[in-house]
Protein backbone atom coordinates (compact mmCIF):
# COMPACT_ATOMS: atom_id res chain seq x y z
CA UNK A 1 0.00 0.00 0.00
CA UNK A 2 1.56 3.31 -1.18
CA UNK A 3 2.10 6.03 1.76
CA UNK A 4 1.73 9.92 0.66
CA UNK A 5 5.11 11.68 1.22
CA UNK A 6 3.73 15.55 1.98
CA UNK A 7 6.52 16.54 4.07
CA UNK A 8 10.08 17.04 4.68
CA UNK A 9 10.33 14.98 8.37
CA UNK A 10 8.48 11.88 6.10
CA UNK A 11 11.14 12.08 2.99
CA UNK A 12 14.01 12.20 5.20
CA UNK A 13 12.35 9.08 7.08
CA UNK A 14 12.11 7.36 3.60
CA UNK A 15 15.94 8.62 2.23
CA UNK A 16 17.29 7.62 5.48
CA UNK A 17 15.97 4.15 5.50
CA UNK A 18 17.03 3.99 1.56
CA UNK A 19 20.72 5.16 2.32
CA UNK A 20 20.59 2.38 5.16
CA UNK A 21 19.65 -0.49 3.40
CA UNK A 22 21.91 0.42 0.23
CA UNK A 23 25.03 0.91 2.80
CA UNK A 24 24.04 -3.10 3.33
CA UNK A 25 23.21 -4.43 -0.08
CA UNK A 26 23.04 -1.77 -2.66
CA UNK A 27 26.64 -0.12 -1.68
CA UNK A 28 27.00 1.21 -5.62
CA UNK A 29 23.68 3.30 -5.64
CA UNK A 30 24.42 5.45 -2.13
CA UNK A 31 26.39 8.36 -3.69
CA UNK A 32 23.32 8.72 -6.30
CA UNK A 33 20.66 8.44 -4.07
CA UNK A 34 20.68 11.65 -2.68
CA UNK A 35 21.29 12.91 -5.53
CA UNK A 36 18.17 11.64 -6.94
CA UNK A 37 16.06 12.90 -3.82
CA UNK A 38 16.78 16.16 -4.70
CA UNK A 39 16.11 16.45 -8.75
CA UNK A 40 12.54 14.45 -7.43
CA UNK A 41 12.11 17.63 -5.24
CA UNK A 42 13.42 20.13 -8.15
CA UNK A 43 11.01 18.40 -10.90
CA UNK A 44 8.27 17.01 -9.03
CA UNK A 45 4.68 18.51 -9.49
CA UNK A 46 2.46 19.23 -6.70
CA UNK A 47 1.10 16.29 -6.63
CA UNK A 48 2.55 13.84 -3.17
CA UNK A 49 5.28 11.89 -3.62
CA UNK A 50 4.39 8.15 -2.61
CA UNK A 51 6.01 5.51 -1.18
CA UNK A 52 5.82 1.46 -0.89
CA UNK A 53 5.08 1.08 2.47
CA UNK A 54 4.84 -2.65 4.07
CA UNK A 55 3.46 -3.81 7.63
CA UNK A 56 4.59 -0.26 8.39
CA UNK A 57 7.56 0.14 6.66
CA UNK A 58 8.37 1.73 3.86
CA UNK A 59 10.36 0.32 0.95
CA UNK A 60 12.58 1.24 -2.15
CA UNK A 61 9.83 2.15 -4.27
CA UNK A 62 8.65 5.79 -4.70
CA UNK A 63 6.38 7.40 -7.31
CA UNK A 64 6.26 10.90 -8.54
CA UNK A 65 4.43 12.69 -11.11
CA UNK A 66 6.83 15.10 -13.23
CA UNK A 67 5.85 17.11 -15.76
CA UNK A 68 1.82 15.74 -15.38
CA UNK A 69 3.46 12.46 -16.13
CA UNK A 70 3.77 9.41 -13.28
CA UNK A 71 7.74 7.76 -12.60
CA UNK A 72 8.50 4.59 -10.72
CA UNK A 73 11.97 4.76 -8.98
CA UNK A 74 12.95 1.20 -7.88
CA UNK A 75 16.12 -1.00 -6.69
CA UNK A 76 17.05 -3.42 -8.77
CA UNK A 77 19.23 -6.12 -7.86
CA UNK A 78 20.21 -7.74 -10.66
CA UNK A 79 21.59 -4.59 -12.22
CA UNK A 80 22.30 -2.60 -9.29
CA UNK A 81 20.41 0.45 -10.48
CA UNK A 82 17.94 2.80 -9.18
CA UNK A 83 15.59 2.25 -12.20
CA UNK A 84 13.24 5.00 -13.60
CA UNK A 85 10.14 3.24 -14.88
CA UNK A 86 7.01 4.55 -17.12
CA UNK A 87 3.98 4.91 -14.50
CA UNK A 88 4.38 1.79 -12.50
CA UNK A 89 6.98 -0.97 -11.36
CA UNK A 90 5.91 -2.66 -14.62
CA UNK A 91 6.34 0.13 -16.83
CA UNK A 92 8.17 0.71 -19.66
CA UNK A 93 12.67 1.24 -18.05
CA UNK A 94 13.39 4.48 -19.36
CA UNK A 95 16.56 5.20 -17.16
CA UNK A 96 19.43 3.07 -14.75
CA UNK A 97 21.37 5.12 -13.01
CA UNK A 98 23.94 4.10 -10.01
CA UNK A 99 26.79 6.09 -8.19
CA UNK A 100 28.71 5.55 -12.20
CA UNK A 101 26.26 8.49 -13.47
CA UNK A 102 27.45 11.54 -13.72
CA UNK A 103 25.43 14.35 -11.90
CA UNK A 104 25.56 16.34 -15.47
CA UNK A 105 23.58 13.27 -16.69
CA UNK A 106 21.49 13.07 -13.68
CA UNK A 107 20.80 16.68 -14.58
CA UNK A 108 19.67 15.72 -18.12
CA UNK A 109 18.00 12.79 -17.48
CA UNK A 110 15.29 14.75 -14.75
CA UNK A 111 15.64 17.68 -17.11
CA UNK A 112 14.27 14.89 -20.25
CA UNK A 113 10.89 13.91 -17.75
Amino acid sequence: MPKTVSDIDTLKEYLSGVMKRAGHHANNVDEIAPAIAGSIIWRKDPDPIKVMEQNGDMKNVLWVKISGKKYAFTYDHLSQTIQIKDGSTQGALLHSVSNATKLKDLKAIFVSL
